[in-house]
């Protein structure tokens, strides 16, 4: 998502600092594991639905003696899981970015109103990282899911005298989609059906790269126009980066050849618009907030001058629900994006000569 750079000055900016982590430790989770890894090595080994469930996080570990009827959440994804699984939360985090008036992601309010469900009460402070305790008191929960978060030891340790807290294994802000799916059903004694979740997007993946094989060998740059006169190129182990890899598309050779610093401890880097001209991809990939900013970015002569945005290669995805389905990927909001946006990207491909 958004550097914390970019957004310093508006009331956002902690949902870009979140993202930023999100992205950049999730990187380094998924170099040390495949894409389709399990959350087994984290979680107990006892057989699905079976209680009582112990699952291990770097925060502690936490047993769940039956089967939770009121489930919270904290942090961005898991209440897409459960959703997912059918399990509506009693509370959730309120999505200020992205969301719709009420502050619900437009996936989440399209599986509620599949279940004919009520919006459960919405959490507060996702946004600032700020974890309002007395609300969760108001709900009531038998367990709060949490596994991809920023949650601290003291706050877990708050958090866990209300109820059984399922953070995240390893890094905050560091947990897979897929092993996030996998937590979030151990912990609802519903792993055999999170496993075909899982099976089912990575399915759907695959679908989207045959139905437009033009895609397939395409290279490309996903980058972001956050600061004035240079833009951020996301690292090939970018989760996006590594999302767009899943539909068959190569890394632009612009990753190696730009990226002077070489710093393991980066997930980008960046390139001032005098060096627009050294990019060398066939497809340009970016994320704007709104139209206007996209518009603005192409306005600059510097900008308008590279070949991928003269020809119509260029494939901005538009809109903060876009940038948040992007940046925290999830079984209900892998599909609502990408669904929408292949095409678009397939349209580019086609003018790649």
């Amino acid at each position: 998502m958004l550097e914390p750079v970019a957004r310093g000055r508006h009331r956002r900016s902690r949902i870009a600092l979140i993202a930023s982590a999100i992205v950049a430790s999730a990187a380094l989770v998924l170099t040390g594991c495949s894409a389709g890894s399990s959350a087994g090595e984290t979680v107990s080994s006892s057989e699905s639905g079976a209680f009582p469930v112990t699952v291990k996080s770097a925060l502690g570990s936490v047993t769940i003696d039956k089967k939770p009827e009121r489930v919270a959440v904290w942090g961005w994804g898991a209440a897409d899981v459960a959703l997912a699984l059918g399990v509506v939360p009693v509370a959730m985090p309120k999505m200020t970015y992205g969301g719709n008036a009420d502050g619900v992601l437009p996936w989440v309010a399209d599986k509620l109103k599949e279940l004919k469900a009520k919006t459960p009460q919405l959490i507060a402070g996702v946004d600032t990282g700020e974890v309002p305790f007395e609300e969760y008191v108001k709900a009531k929960p038998d367990v709060i899911l949490a596994p991809l978060s920023g949650l601290t030891q003291a706050e877990y340790d708050k958090l866990s005298k209300i109820a059984p807290v399922v953070a995240y294994p390893k890094l905050p802000w560091g947990t897979s989609w897929q092993d996030q799916t996998d937590i979030v059903g151990k912990a609802l004694g519903m792993s055999e059906q999170a496993a075909k979740l899982k099976q089912t997007t990575e399915d759907n993946v695959a679908a989207l790269a045959a139905k437009y094989p033009v895609l397939k060998d395409k290279t490309f740059l996903y980058a972001a126009a956050n600061e004035p006169g240079q833009i951020n190129v996301y690292k090939s182990t970018d989760s996006r980066v590594l999302l767009l890899n899943e539909l068959g598309l190569k890394n632009s050779p612009s990753l190696d050849t730009l990226d002077s610093a070489k710093d393991p401890g980066s997930f980008f880097f960046q390139v001032s618009y005098e060096n627009l001209s050294k990019i060398d991809t066939d497809l340009l990939v970016m994320y704007f907030d709104k139209q206007s900013a996209v518009d603005t970015f192409k306005a600059d002569p510097l900008v308008a001058a590279m070949p991928s945005v003269a020809e119509g290669r260029f494939a901005p995805i538009v809109g903060e629900s876009f940038v948040m389905a992007s940046s925290a990927p999830s079984v209900l909001s892998i599909p609502w994006m990408l669904d929408r946006y292949v095409p678009q990207l397939a349209a580019a491909a086609e003018k790649v000569k």
